[in-house]
């Protein structure tokens, strides 16, 4: 099948420049507005690919997201999202991208070119057929995502890919892609905008659905998120509170005790 770089095409706008600020921001916002539509779209692939990731991490597996530029940012930003939120360790999902930490920040050049780079990260932290990793890019051309998805098919891991591109190569380098398809982007191959957001949406299915489904979550709450801040601490004492029906101090002094709202509720319990 042919490949067509739909990310790349030509603005649906021109002359930007001869906008008003008004003008600029309402023809954004019409454009974004059609990404929800697109990952509807999606939602039988998106749903494959976290059933997979489920059952990997249920077997104590880990999750790795492997990117570059936006995409590997995205990823790495999901990845940290998921211990404060749920509690879980820093090793469950782990983000990577070309050109390590300091791309996160500044560019790295030619790091996304790379066609050995991203195997080698992963060795690092001693992949293996326990693990699941998930490529993103928004072009599907990324030759440091799909070596190392290449690679991780050789040695029987499962992959998985967040592209907006139709049948590009990481699509074809992965067992279960995802392709939102958002066309042209408002700034002509600028996709940070309507494809990292479409990128973005799928990452917090990704994380948010396999985490309810490992037990991280009780009702709509996130009993297991970390406390690392007073308003995490007023929530937490909020969400006892409400649970086993308590005043505001006592669920203040099983917070401090135990620690956790989770095994709060759970001591409470099981003491009454």
């Amino acid at each position: 099948m042919s490949f067509i770089k739909i990310t790349e095409q030509d603005s649906n706008y021109n002359h930007l420049e001869k906008m008003s600020i008004k003008e600029l921001i309402s023809n954004i916002n019409n454009e974004d507005k059609t990404v929800p539509l697109a990952v509807e779209k999606v939602l039988p692939q998106i749903e494959l690919l976290i059933e997979q990731i489920v059952l990997k991490l249920k077997e104590g597996g880990r999750l790795f997201y492997i990117g570059a530029g936006t995409s590997g940012r995205l990823g790495i930003l999901d990845a940290s999202e998921c211990p404060p939120t749920f509690g879980v360790s820093h090793e469950l999902v782990i983000g990577l991208m070309a050109g390590g930490d300091i791309a996160i920040r500044k560019s790295v050049e030619d790091a996304e070119d790379s066609t050995t780079q991203g195997w080698i990260d992963l060795q690092n932290y001693n992949i293996s057929d326990k693990d699941i990793v998930v490529g993103i890019a928004a072009s599907g051309t990324t030759p440091y995502v799909i070596s190392a998805l290449e690679a991780c098919n050789n040695n029987n891991i499962i992959t998985g890919c967040i592209t907006c591109n139709n049948n590009s190569p990481l699509s074809n380098a992965s067992k279960y892609p995802i392709e939102v398809i958002v066309g042209p982007e408002f700034l002509t191959g600028s996709s940070r905008m309507k494809a990292g957001t479409a990128q973005k949406f799928v990452l917090n299915m990704i994380t948010t659905t396999t985490m309810i489904q490992l037990g991280h979550v009780k009702g709509n709450k996130m009993v297991d998120m970390q406390l690392s801040n007073n308003k995490l601490v007023n929530r937490g004492v909020k969400m006892i509170m409400n649970e086993i029906n308590v005043p505001q101090e006592k669920a203040k002094q099983l917070l401090d005790k135990f620690g956790s709202v989770r095994l709060a509720v759970q001591n409470y319990i099981n003491e009454n």
